[in-house]
């Protein structure tokens, strides 16, 4: 009798897989799967647009012919001294060559409640930053800011879909606006790496 039941049961279910077209045993597209674009058709940083912390426009794409990091900062956070490492950096490399730009984010934690100049007036006077602060924004998210969008999702910048994990998470773009890699936020950003990568090495 178990064995007739087991039977019915067997057939029951075969019956409701065909039914339902065999679904629940296809596989799920996962974004590795998702081959990039022609990368003629891909934006790059030059065609976003950016405001700096005083509301004045930041002309990105006088940045192409340049190597850029880009970095979501936070000013109650445990990595902020990372703002005097970037300020090394720049130190060393910022110019005809090497940009960096900054985001002010309170994505993680409500670590950045500042706002504005008061952004600025706390990485000038802490850490000494000369490098461009952006206006305060969300790195991810449905008010996600453009540029982070083409960051972070491999449909818009035919390289490959990131996830912003912390403040201090940093970006590598090359020369001609293309995005190299990313950089997790706890490596400094005076990294052997990153100073290779700056160098062309």
């Amino acid at each position: 009798m178990n064995k007739r039941k087991t039977l019915i049961f067997g057939l029951l279910s075969i019956a409701v897989f065909a039914a339902l077209g065999f679904k629940q045993l296809r596989p799920t597209i996962v974004e590795k799967d998702i081959k990039p674009r022609d990368m003629n058709s891909c934006a790059n940083l030059g065609d976003f647009l950016a405001k700096r912390l005083s509301g004045e426009a930041f002309d990105l794409n006088a940045l192409v012919g340049k190597k850029v990091l880009i970095v979501n900062i936070a000013s109650e956070c445990g990595l902020t001294p990372q703002l005097e490492e970037l300020q090394k950096l720049y130190d060393e490399f910022g110019g005809e060559n090497f940009e960096i730009i900054a985001f002010p984010c309170n994505d993680f934690a409500g670590q950045e409640p500042l706002e504005g100049a008061a952004i600025s007036d706390f990485c000038e006077r802490n850490y000494g930053v000369t490098f461009p602060i952006m206006e305060k924004c969300h790195v991810m998210g449905d008010d996600e800011h453009p540029i982070y969008k083409w960051l972070t999702d491999q449909h818009e910048n035919c390289v490959a879909s990131f996830e912003v994990k912390w403040n201090f998470h940093k970006f590598l773009v090359d020369e001609t606006g293309t995005l190299v890699k990313d950089v997790a936020p706890q490596v400094l950003p005076t990294d052997a790496e990153i100073k290779a990568w700056i160098k062309g090495a």
